[in-house]
Protein backbone atom coordinates (compact mmCIF):
# COMPACT_ATOMS: atom_id res chain seq x y z
CA UNK A 1 0.00 0.00 0.00
CA UNK A 2 2.87 2.40 0.87
CA UNK A 3 4.45 1.62 -2.47
CA UNK A 4 1.18 2.48 -4.25
CA UNK A 5 0.86 5.87 -2.52
CA UNK A 6 4.49 6.67 -3.29
CA UNK A 7 3.91 5.98 -6.97
CA UNK A 8 0.74 8.08 -6.93
CA UNK A 9 2.55 11.06 -5.36
CA UNK A 10 5.36 10.82 -7.90
CA UNK A 11 2.84 10.68 -10.74
CA UNK A 12 0.91 13.69 -9.36
CA UNK A 13 4.04 15.82 -8.88
CA UNK A 14 5.38 14.97 -12.33
CA UNK A 15 2.03 15.70 -13.95
CA UNK A 16 1.85 19.05 -12.19
CA UNK A 17 5.43 20.08 -12.90
CA UNK A 18 5.45 19.11 -16.54
CA UNK A 19 1.89 20.00 -17.51
CA UNK A 20 1.67 22.07 -20.74
CA UNK A 21 -0.31 24.79 -18.97
CA UNK A 22 2.29 25.23 -16.24
CA UNK A 23 5.13 25.18 -18.74
CA UNK A 24 3.35 27.82 -20.83
CA UNK A 25 2.78 30.05 -17.82
CA UNK A 26 6.44 29.80 -16.78
CA UNK A 27 7.46 30.71 -20.31
CA UNK A 28 5.11 33.71 -20.34
CA UNK A 29 6.36 34.94 -16.98
CA UNK A 30 9.96 34.61 -18.18
CA UNK A 31 9.20 36.64 -21.31
CA UNK A 32 7.31 39.23 -19.24
CA UNK A 33 10.32 39.53 -16.96
CA UNK A 34 12.62 40.06 -19.93
CA UNK A 35 10.34 42.77 -21.32
CA UNK A 36 10.53 44.71 -18.06
CA UNK A 37 14.13 44.12 -17.06
CA UNK A 38 15.53 44.66 -20.57
CA UNK A 39 13.37 47.66 -21.35
CA UNK A 40 15.52 50.59 -22.53
CA UNK A 41 12.96 52.92 -20.92
CA UNK A 42 12.43 51.24 -17.54
CA UNK A 43 16.13 50.54 -17.05
CA UNK A 44 16.84 54.28 -16.96
CA UNK A 45 14.33 55.09 -14.19
CA UNK A 46 12.91 53.66 -10.96
CA UNK A 47 10.19 51.17 -11.94
CA UNK A 48 8.14 48.83 -9.79
CA UNK A 49 5.63 46.30 -11.10
CA UNK A 50 3.26 43.73 -9.64
CA UNK A 51 0.95 41.31 -11.45
CA UNK A 52 -1.61 39.59 -9.24
CA UNK A 53 -4.19 36.87 -9.90
CA UNK A 54 -7.22 37.57 -7.68
CA UNK A 55 -8.84 34.12 -8.09
CA UNK A 56 -5.61 32.24 -7.38
CA UNK A 57 -4.77 34.81 -4.68
CA UNK A 58 -1.12 35.01 -5.62
CA UNK A 59 1.36 37.25 -7.38
CA UNK A 60 2.27 35.92 -10.82
CA UNK A 61 5.26 38.25 -11.18
CA UNK A 62 6.82 41.19 -9.37
CA UNK A 63 9.70 43.53 -10.10
CA UNK A 64 10.97 45.88 -7.36
CA UNK A 65 7.43 45.65 -5.96
CA UNK A 66 8.48 45.82 -2.31
CA UNK A 67 10.01 49.27 -2.73
CA UNK A 68 8.17 52.49 -1.97
CA UNK A 69 7.21 54.96 -4.70
CA UNK A 70 5.42 58.29 -4.82
CA UNK A 71 1.98 57.17 -6.05
CA UNK A 72 0.51 60.53 -7.15
CA UNK A 73 -3.19 59.94 -7.92
CA UNK A 74 -2.93 56.20 -7.32
CA UNK A 75 -3.59 57.41 -3.78
CA UNK A 76 -7.24 57.75 -4.85
CA UNK A 77 -7.46 53.93 -4.84
CA UNK A 78 -7.14 54.07 -1.06
CA UNK A 79 -9.72 56.85 -0.86
CA UNK A 80 -12.11 54.88 -3.07
CA UNK A 81 -11.88 51.71 -1.00
CA UNK A 82 -12.36 53.61 2.26
CA UNK A 83 -15.36 55.45 0.78
CA UNK A 84 -16.94 52.24 -0.51
CA UNK A 85 -16.67 50.66 2.94
CA UNK A 86 -17.59 53.69 5.09
CA UNK A 87 -20.02 55.63 2.87
CA UNK A 88 -21.25 52.97 0.46
CA UNK A 89 -24.02 54.29 -1.78
CA UNK A 90 -25.23 57.10 0.51
CA UNK A 91 -23.27 60.31 1.04
CA UNK A 92 -24.88 62.88 3.36
CA UNK A 93 -24.63 66.53 2.36
CA UNK A 94 -26.00 68.35 5.41
CA UNK A 95 -26.24 67.69 9.11
CA UNK A 96 -28.81 69.87 10.86
CA UNK A 97 -30.86 70.65 13.95
CA UNK A 98 -34.34 72.10 13.72
CA UNK A 99 -36.18 74.25 16.24
CA UNK A 100 -39.55 75.97 16.06
CA UNK A 101 -37.98 79.01 14.43
CA UNK A 102 -34.62 78.01 12.93
CA UNK A 103 -32.54 75.40 11.13
CA UNK A 104 -28.90 75.20 12.16
CA UNK A 105 -26.92 73.22 9.59
CA UNK A 106 -23.36 72.23 8.81
CA UNK A 107 -21.58 70.32 6.09
CA UNK A 108 -20.91 66.57 5.98
CA UNK A 109 -18.07 66.78 3.45
CA UNK A 110 -20.11 65.89 0.34
CA UNK A 111 -18.61 67.62 -2.77
CA UNK A 112 -21.79 67.39 -4.88
CA UNK A 113 -23.81 70.46 -3.77
CA UNK A 114 -24.34 72.55 -6.95
CA UNK A 115 -21.19 71.01 -8.42
CA UNK A 116 -21.36 71.64 -12.22
CA UNK A 117 -19.29 68.50 -12.92
CA UNK A 118 -21.88 66.20 -11.34
CA UNK A 119 -25.51 65.36 -12.21
CA UNK A 120 -27.87 68.21 -11.40
CA UNK A 121 -29.77 67.81 -8.15
CA UNK A 122 -31.94 70.41 -6.39
CA UNK A 123 -32.98 68.45 -3.29
CA UNK A 124 -30.58 70.18 -0.87
CA UNK A 125 -31.16 73.55 -2.50
CA UNK A 126 -34.93 73.10 -2.23
CA UNK A 127 -34.68 72.10 1.42
CA UNK A 128 -32.86 75.32 2.27
CA UNK A 129 -34.88 77.50 -0.08
CA UNK A 130 -38.36 76.36 0.85
CA UNK A 131 -38.14 76.47 4.61
CA UNK A 132 -39.77 79.44 6.33
CA UNK A 133 -37.41 79.14 9.28
CA UNK A 134 -34.24 81.17 9.73
CA UNK A 135 -31.11 79.51 8.41
CA UNK A 136 -27.85 79.37 10.36
CA UNK A 137 -24.65 77.79 9.06
CA UNK A 138 -21.97 76.44 11.39
CA UNK A 139 -18.45 75.38 10.44
CA UNK A 140 -17.69 73.88 13.85
CA UNK A 141 -17.09 70.31 12.62
CA UNK A 142 -14.39 71.21 10.07
CA UNK A 143 -11.03 70.25 11.59
CA UNK A 144 -9.15 70.22 8.31
CA UNK A 145 -7.21 72.99 6.52
CA UNK A 146 -7.69 74.24 2.97
CA UNK A 147 -4.56 72.53 1.56
CA UNK A 148 -3.13 69.12 2.40
CA UNK A 149 0.38 68.41 3.72
CA UNK A 150 3.07 68.72 1.09
CA UNK A 151 0.90 70.53 -1.45
CA UNK A 152 2.47 73.28 -3.57
CA UNK A 153 1.44 76.63 -2.08
CA UNK A 154 1.78 78.44 -5.42
CA UNK A 155 -0.73 76.16 -7.18
CA UNK A 156 -3.65 77.93 -5.48
CA UNK A 157 -4.79 79.34 -8.85
CA UNK A 158 -5.36 75.94 -10.48
CA UNK A 159 -8.45 73.76 -10.20
CA UNK A 160 -6.38 70.63 -9.55
CA UNK A 161 -5.75 72.20 -6.13
CA UNK A 162 -9.17 73.56 -5.22
CA UNK A 163 -9.53 74.33 -1.51
CA UNK A 164 -11.21 71.93 0.89
CA UNK A 165 -14.15 73.19 2.96
CA UNK A 166 -16.89 71.97 5.34
CA UNK A 167 -19.77 72.50 2.91
CA UNK A 168 -18.55 72.67 -0.68
CA UNK A 169 -20.66 74.69 -3.08
CA UNK A 170 -20.25 74.99 -6.87
CA UNK A 171 -17.27 72.66 -6.52
CA UNK A 172 -15.52 75.54 -4.67
CA UNK A 173 -14.73 77.06 -8.05
CA UNK A 174 -15.83 80.06 -10.08
CA UNK A 175 -16.17 79.79 -13.87
CA UNK A 176 -15.75 82.74 -16.21
CA UNK A 177 -17.02 82.56 -19.78
CA UNK A 178 -17.44 84.85 -22.79
CA UNK A 179 -20.70 86.81 -22.79
CA UNK A 180 -21.96 89.66 -24.98
CA UNK A 181 -23.13 91.78 -22.06
CA UNK A 182 -21.99 95.03 -20.47
CA UNK A 183 -19.15 93.29 -18.65
CA UNK A 184 -18.00 91.17 -21.57
CA UNK A 185 -18.04 88.00 -19.46
CA UNK A 186 -20.24 85.98 -17.14
CA UNK A 187 -19.26 84.44 -13.80
CA UNK A 188 -20.87 81.38 -12.23
CA UNK A 189 -21.72 81.90 -9.46
CA UNK A 190 -22.62 85.46 -10.42
CA UNK A 191 -21.68 86.59 -6.91
CA UNK A 192 -18.07 86.94 -8.08
CA UNK A 193 -18.71 89.21 -11.08
CA UNK A 194 -18.27 92.32 -8.96
CA UNK A 195 -14.84 91.09 -7.82
CA UNK A 196 -13.21 91.26 -11.27
CA UNK A 197 -11.03 94.14 -12.44
CA UNK A 198 -9.31 94.72 -15.75
CA UNK A 199 -5.53 94.66 -15.75
CA UNK A 200 -4.47 96.12 -19.13
CA UNK A 201 -0.85 95.14 -18.47
CA UNK A 202 -1.58 91.42 -18.68
CA UNK A 203 -0.54 89.61 -21.88
CA UNK A 204 -3.35 89.75 -24.40
CA UNK A 205 -2.80 86.77 -26.70
CA UNK A 206 -5.77 84.89 -25.21
CA UNK A 207 -8.47 85.53 -22.57
CA UNK A 208 -7.02 85.34 -19.08
CA UNK A 209 -8.32 85.47 -15.49
CA UNK A 210 -6.36 85.06 -12.27
CA UNK A 211 -7.01 85.38 -8.53
CA UNK A 212 -5.07 86.99 -5.72
CA UNK A 213 -3.50 84.44 -3.42
CA UNK A 214 -5.38 85.11 -0.18
CA UNK A 215 -8.59 86.81 -1.26
CA UNK A 216 -11.35 86.61 -3.84
CA UNK A 217 -10.01 89.46 -5.93
CA UNK A 218 -9.80 88.59 -9.62
CA UNK A 219 -8.24 90.32 -12.59
CA UNK A 220 -8.56 89.73 -16.31
CA UNK A 221 -6.94 90.95 -19.50
CA UNK A 222 -8.45 92.93 -22.37
CA UNK A 223 -8.99 89.81 -24.50
CA UNK A 224 -11.40 88.45 -21.87
CA UNK A 225 -13.67 91.49 -22.26
CA UNK A 226 -13.67 91.81 -26.04
CA UNK A 227 -16.51 89.35 -26.56
CA UNK A 228 -14.88 88.14 -29.78
CA UNK A 229 -13.62 84.74 -28.70
CA UNK A 230 -15.46 82.07 -26.74
CA UNK A 231 -13.72 80.75 -23.65
CA UNK A 232 -14.34 79.04 -20.32
CA UNK A 233 -11.87 79.61 -17.50
CA UNK A 234 -12.34 78.05 -14.07
CA UNK A 235 -10.48 79.12 -10.92
CA UNK A 236 -10.76 78.07 -7.26
CA UNK A 237 -12.17 80.64 -4.88
CA UNK A 238 -10.72 81.39 -1.44
CA UNK A 239 -13.01 79.74 1.07
CA UNK A 240 -14.23 81.14 4.39
CA UNK A 241 -17.37 80.50 6.43
CA UNK A 242 -18.33 84.12 5.82
CA UNK A 243 -18.02 83.61 2.05
CA UNK A 244 -20.19 80.49 2.18
CA UNK A 245 -22.91 82.37 4.04
CA UNK A 246 -22.74 85.15 1.46
CA UNK A 247 -22.86 82.67 -1.45
CA UNK A 248 -25.85 80.85 0.05
CA UNK A 249 -27.62 84.14 0.65
CA UNK A 250 -27.04 85.13 -2.97
CA UNK A 251 -28.06 81.72 -4.34
CA UNK A 252 -31.14 81.20 -2.17
CA UNK A 253 -32.27 84.84 -2.41
CA UNK A 254 -32.86 84.82 1.32
CA UNK A 255 -30.63 85.55 4.32
CA UNK A 256 -28.35 82.90 5.80
CA UNK A 257 -26.58 83.68 9.07
CA UNK A 258 -23.31 82.45 10.54
CA UNK A 259 -23.73 80.40 13.72
CA UNK A 260 -20.85 80.97 16.11
CA UNK A 261 -22.35 79.61 19.35
CA UNK A 262 -21.66 75.98 20.36
CA UNK A 263 -23.97 73.36 18.86
CA UNK A 264 -25.63 70.91 21.31
CA UNK A 265 -25.04 67.31 20.25
CA UNK A 266 -28.67 66.26 20.20
CA UNK A 267 -31.56 65.84 17.74
CA UNK A 268 -29.18 65.68 14.78
CA UNK A 269 -30.64 64.88 11.36
CA UNK A 270 -28.98 64.15 8.02
CA UNK A 271 -29.95 65.33 4.56
CA UNK A 272 -28.75 63.33 1.56
CA UNK A 273 -28.52 64.63 -1.97
CA UNK A 274 -29.87 62.56 -4.84
CA UNK A 275 -26.59 62.62 -6.75
CA UNK A 276 -25.62 58.94 -7.15
CA UNK A 277 -22.56 58.02 -5.15
CA UNK A 278 -21.06 56.30 -8.19
CA UNK A 279 -21.21 59.58 -10.13
CA UNK A 280 -18.98 61.07 -7.45
CA UNK A 281 -16.67 58.05 -7.43
CA UNK A 282 -16.46 58.17 -11.24
CA UNK A 283 -15.45 61.83 -11.22
CA UNK A 284 -12.67 61.00 -8.79
CA UNK A 285 -11.45 57.91 -10.65
CA UNK A 286 -12.06 58.68 -14.32
CA UNK A 287 -11.17 62.38 -14.33
CA UNK A 288 -8.88 62.17 -11.30
CA UNK A 289 -10.67 65.04 -9.54
CA UNK A 290 -8.49 65.93 -6.54
CA UNK A 291 -11.11 68.07 -4.82
CA UNK A 292 -13.66 65.24 -4.84
CA UNK A 293 -11.10 62.83 -3.38
CA UNK A 294 -10.25 65.17 -0.52
CA UNK A 295 -13.89 65.83 0.29
CA UNK A 296 -14.71 62.11 0.27
CA UNK A 297 -12.09 61.52 2.96
CA UNK A 298 -13.69 64.28 5.03
CA UNK A 299 -17.14 62.77 4.40
CA UNK A 300 -15.86 59.43 5.72
CA UNK A 301 -14.38 61.08 8.80
CA UNK A 302 -17.57 63.01 9.45
CA UNK A 303 -19.67 59.85 9.26
CA UNK A 304 -17.52 57.91 11.72
CA UNK A 305 -16.30 60.66 14.05
CA UNK A 306 -18.65 63.62 13.59
CA UNK A 307 -15.83 65.90 12.44
CA UNK A 308 -14.08 66.45 9.11
CA UNK A 309 -10.52 65.45 9.84
CA UNK A 310 -8.63 63.39 7.22
CA UNK A 311 -6.01 62.34 9.75
CA UNK A 312 -8.66 60.53 11.79
CA UNK A 313 -10.03 58.57 8.85
CA UNK A 314 -6.59 57.73 7.41
CA UNK A 315 -5.53 56.40 10.80
CA UNK A 316 -8.77 54.43 11.16
CA UNK A 317 -8.58 52.95 7.65
CA UNK A 318 -4.90 52.03 7.99
CA UNK A 319 -5.47 50.20 11.26
CA UNK A 320 -8.85 48.60 10.55
CA UNK A 321 -9.33 48.27 6.78
CA UNK A 322 -5.77 48.01 5.50
CA UNK A 323 -3.96 46.18 8.29
CA UNK A 324 -3.25 43.22 6.01
CA UNK A 325 -1.35 45.15 3.34
CA UNK A 326 2.08 43.70 2.46
CA UNK A 327 3.76 46.98 3.41
CA UNK A 328 2.65 49.77 5.74
CA UNK A 329 1.72 52.78 3.56
CA UNK A 330 2.60 56.37 4.21
CA UNK A 331 -0.76 57.94 3.39
CA UNK A 332 -1.29 61.64 4.06
CA UNK A 333 -4.06 62.96 1.76
CA UNK A 334 -7.03 61.82 -0.29
CA UNK A 335 -5.93 62.85 -3.77
CA UNK A 336 -2.20 62.14 -4.07
CA UNK A 337 -1.22 65.77 -4.56
CA UNK A 338 1.28 65.35 -1.75
CA UNK A 339 4.71 63.92 -2.43
CA UNK A 340 4.73 62.67 1.17
CA UNK A 341 2.59 59.66 0.13
CA UNK A 342 4.55 56.43 -0.30
CA UNK A 343 3.11 53.07 -1.39
CA UNK A 344 4.51 49.86 -2.86
CA UNK A 345 3.20 48.17 -6.02
CA UNK A 346 2.36 45.09 -3.94
CA UNK A 347 0.21 47.11 -1.54
CA UNK A 348 -1.57 48.82 -4.42
CA UNK A 349 -2.30 45.43 -5.98
CA UNK A 350 -3.84 44.28 -2.70
CA UNK A 351 -6.02 47.40 -2.38
CA UNK A 352 -7.23 46.73 -5.94
CA UNK A 353 -8.09 43.18 -4.87
CA UNK A 354 -10.08 44.56 -1.94
CA UNK A 355 -12.01 46.87 -4.24
CA UNK A 356 -12.57 43.97 -6.67
CA UNK A 357 -14.03 41.89 -3.84
CA UNK A 358 -16.23 44.72 -2.54
CA UNK A 359 -18.44 45.58 -5.52
CA UNK A 360 -19.62 43.71 -8.65
CA UNK A 361 -17.24 43.73 -11.61
CA UNK A 362 -19.58 45.62 -13.95
CA UNK A 363 -20.04 48.43 -11.44
CA UNK A 364 -16.33 48.45 -10.68
CA UNK A 365 -15.27 48.78 -14.31
CA UNK A 366 -17.81 51.58 -14.78
CA UNK A 367 -16.16 53.58 -12.01
CA UNK A 368 -12.64 53.28 -13.43
CA UNK A 369 -11.24 54.91 -16.56
CA UNK A 370 -11.26 52.52 -19.54
CA UNK A 371 -8.38 52.24 -21.98
CA UNK A 372 -9.11 53.95 -25.29
CA UNK A 373 -12.59 54.90 -24.12
CA UNK A 374 -12.84 57.18 -21.09
CA UNK A 375 -11.12 59.30 -18.50
CA UNK A 376 -7.41 59.85 -18.16
CA UNK A 377 -6.58 56.85 -20.39
CA UNK A 378 -9.01 57.70 -23.18
CA UNK A 379 -6.09 58.10 -25.60
CA UNK A 380 -4.05 55.12 -24.39
CA UNK A 381 -4.31 51.31 -24.02
CA UNK A 382 -7.09 50.95 -26.60
CA UNK A 383 -8.35 47.55 -27.69
CA UNK A 384 -8.03 46.45 -31.30
CA UNK A 385 -10.87 47.53 -33.57
CA UNK A 386 -14.14 47.97 -31.72
CA UNK A 387 -13.40 45.41 -29.04
CA UNK A 388 -14.36 46.15 -25.44
CA UNK A 389 -11.61 47.74 -23.33
CA UNK A 390 -9.01 45.46 -21.80
CA UNK A 391 -7.65 47.99 -19.27
CA UNK A 392 -9.59 49.60 -16.41
CA UNK A 393 -7.19 51.62 -14.33
CA UNK A 394 -6.21 54.67 -12.32
CA UNK A 395 -3.40 56.91 -13.47
CA UNK A 396 -1.19 58.96 -11.19
CA UNK A 397 1.00 61.77 -12.45
CA UNK A 398 3.17 64.41 -10.80
CA UNK A 399 6.31 65.99 -12.21
CA UNK A 400 8.76 63.12 -12.87
CA UNK A 401 6.31 60.53 -11.47
CA UNK A 402 3.81 58.35 -13.34
CA UNK A 403 1.83 55.34 -12.19
CA UNK A 404 -0.87 53.15 -13.68
CA UNK A 405 -2.68 50.55 -11.58
CA UNK A 406 -5.84 48.62 -12.19
CA UNK A 407 -7.37 45.62 -13.94
CA UNK A 408 -6.48 43.90 -17.19
CA UNK A 409 -8.86 41.52 -18.96
CA UNK A 410 -6.93 38.90 -20.90
CA UNK A 411 -8.02 37.18 -24.10
CA UNK A 412 -8.81 34.13 -21.95
CA UNK A 413 -11.27 36.40 -20.11
CA UNK A 414 -9.19 36.30 -16.95
CA UNK A 415 -9.19 39.45 -14.82
CA UNK A 416 -5.71 40.20 -13.49
CA UNK A 417 -4.58 43.05 -11.26
CA UNK A 418 -1.47 45.10 -12.00
CA UNK A 419 0.41 48.04 -10.59
CA UNK A 420 3.06 49.93 -12.57
CA UNK A 421 4.91 52.67 -10.64
CA UNK A 422 7.60 54.90 -12.14
CA UNK A 423 9.54 57.58 -10.29
CA UNK A 424 12.41 59.96 -11.02
CA UNK A 425 12.56 60.42 -14.76
CA UNK A 426 13.12 63.44 -16.96
CA UNK A 427 11.20 64.53 -20.02
CA UNK A 428 7.87 63.38 -21.39
CA UNK A 429 5.77 60.59 -19.88
CA UNK A 430 4.80 59.28 -23.32
CA UNK A 431 7.78 56.90 -23.74
CA UNK A 432 6.82 55.31 -20.41
CA UNK A 433 3.19 55.01 -21.50
CA UNK A 434 4.21 53.37 -24.77
CA UNK A 435 6.46 50.88 -22.96
CA UNK A 436 3.71 50.07 -20.47
CA UNK A 437 1.26 49.55 -23.31
CA UNK A 438 3.68 47.07 -24.88
CA UNK A 439 3.88 45.11 -21.61
CA UNK A 440 0.15 45.20 -20.92
CA UNK A 441 -0.70 44.02 -24.43
CA UNK A 442 1.66 41.09 -23.92
CA UNK A 443 -0.14 40.16 -20.70
CA UNK A 444 -3.52 40.52 -22.41
CA UNK A 445 -2.49 38.18 -25.23
CA UNK A 446 -0.57 35.54 -23.26
CA UNK A 447 -1.96 35.19 -19.74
Amino acid sequence: MKHFFLQFRIFFVCTFLFSPALHSQKKNIKELEEKIINSPVFSQIFTGFALYHPKQDNFLYTHEAEKYYTPASNTKLFTLYTSLVVLGDSIPTLVYQETDTAIIFWGAGDPSFLNPLLPKDTSVLSFLKNTTKKLYFSGHNFKDVRFGPGWSWDDYNYTYQTEKSPLPIYGNNVTFSQKNNQLGFKAIPTFFQKNVQLNPDLPNQRPQFSRAMNENSFECNTAALSGNKKYTITLPFRYSDELLVALLTDTLKKPVYLQTDPIPASDIQYLYSKVPADSIYQLMMKQSDNFVAEQLLNACANKLFGVQDPNLIIDYATKNLLNDLPHIPRWVDGSGLSRYNLFTPKSIAVILKKIYNTIPQERLFNIFAAGGVSGTIENWYASEGKAVPYIYAKTGTLSNKHCLSGYIVTKKNEVLIFSFMHNNYLGSTNPIRREMQNVLEYIRDNF
